[in-house]
Order: C-alpha cells, then sequence, then structure tokens
C-alpha cells in the first residue's frame, strides 16, 4: 500500500494554497467514518506520483496517526496538470466498495499486420471489491487479436476478490477495417483489367483520295 507524511493545516483560501504550493505542498482533507474532519497538507511530488501510478488506497502517517484513506476526489489546475487540492476518504480495508478502474490494454494485435485498426470503446469499469484488494487498474492483452476480433467486458481477468458492475455483454475493444480502407480494397477487386490499348493511325490526305 503507498504511505503518504501528512502535517496539519491552519489555513484556509486560495492565499494560503498559493504559499503552500511554492513550497511544495498540497492541501488536502480526510473525513468519514463518524469522525471529524482534518485539514491537511502533502508533498505535492509524492501524490503526483502516486497517483500517475494508479494508486487507489494510501496510508497516510498524520503526526504518528496512521490512517487508510480513499483518494476520493482530485482536483487539477485548468491545464489538468497540476494537483491543486485532494478529498480522502477514511476507509476499513476490509469493507466493500464500488471503483471505478481504469482499463489498459497490453501488446499489438496480431491483425495489424492485416490493416486492422484497434478501437477501443472502453476505458474504465466499475468494480465492487474490498478495499485491500483495489487494483491500480486492469491489463487486457490484445496480441492475439485478428481482424474482426473482439474482446468484451466479461473477458477481463479480474483479480482474486474484484466483481465487474457493469454489463460482461459490453465490447471493450474491437479490431476492424476501417471503412475506407475497405472501399479501396473492394475497389481494387472490383476493377477489370485493362485491355492493351489500340492506337489509331490516321490516314492523310493523299491516301484517302486514292
Amino acid at each position: 500500500m503507498a504511505k503518504l507524511m501528512a502535517k496539519d493545516r491552519t489555513k484556509s483560501g486560495s492565499r494560503a494554497a498559493r504559499v503552500l504550493r511554492k513550497e511544495g505542498l498540497i492541501p488536502g482533507i480526510i473525513y468519514g467514518h463518524g469522525q471529524e474532519s482534518e485539514k491537511i497538507t502533502l508533498s505535492e511530488h509524492e501524490m503526483e506520483v502516486l497517483l500517475l501510478h494508479g494508486a487507489k488506497v494510501i496510508e497516510v502517517d498524520l503526526g504518528g496517526k496512521i490512517q487508510n484513506v480513499l483518494v476520493k476526489d482530485v482536483q487539477w489546475d485548468v491545464y489538468g496538470k497540476v494537483v491543486i487540492h485532494v478529498d480522502l476518504t477514511r476507509v476499513n480495508l476490509d469493507e466493500l466498495v464500488t471503483m471505478t478502474i481504469q482499463v489498459n490494454l497490453r501488446g499489438t494485435p496480431e491483425g495489424a499486420k492485416d490493416g486492422g485498426v484497434l478501437r477501443q470503446l472502453v476505458n474504465e469499469v466499475n468494480v465492487e471489491c474490498k478495499v485491500r484488494a483495489i487494483p491500480d487498474d486492469l491489463r487486457v492483452s490484445i496480441s492475439e487479436m485478428n481482424v474482426n476480433d473482439r474482446i468484451l467486458l466479461g473477458d477481463i481477468e479480474m483479480p482474486e476478490g474484484v466483481v465487474l458492475k457493469d454489463d460482461p455483454e459490453d465490447i471493450l475493444c474491437i479490431l476492424e477495417i476501417m471503412a475506407e480502407e475497405a472501399e479501396a480494397a473492394e475497389g481494387e477487386e472490383g476493377e477489370e483489367p485493362a485491355g492493351p490499348e489500340v492506337i489509331g493511325v490516321k490516314k492523310d490526305d493523299d491516301e484517302e483520295s486514292e
């Protein structure tokens, strides 16, 4: 489980947040489980690294008090590059939760060499599991896909204790020939071979008059 050090935060507001960011810190809040909310500060770099790696559950050390929390909400700047605030909710590692998990495709489809183009129709799925079993992401191999093959959500191999909550018949991805390429291929197959060009020789007027 990922771990972070946190400190109590006494000031709020945009001015205080700007001061924190200059110090490499970001404001956050911990709440839930019938306890009072706690305003905190976290290392901006460490938090962004954890989010980049898909961390969902974090062990936060706040002045020696260890709390297991779930990343509930992340606010980014207008460019989507800098974290400006995080909401963390307390959790019991054995409680059931429903989470949205990223699906990452791995490999190069076998049918790509035949002109197949991969389309991923679903990027995230909803799952139910205990907090301690929440996966960072779900990885699906597409290496054996040929043209017109498809992978359904129900084909995703779930880690132990993780249950898919979406329709298993929904299509995750498909390998297909794009319409323009298919039409071009059909056009080439339907064309008749051109015959030899006949070049007419025009007689001059003297030959025609004889």
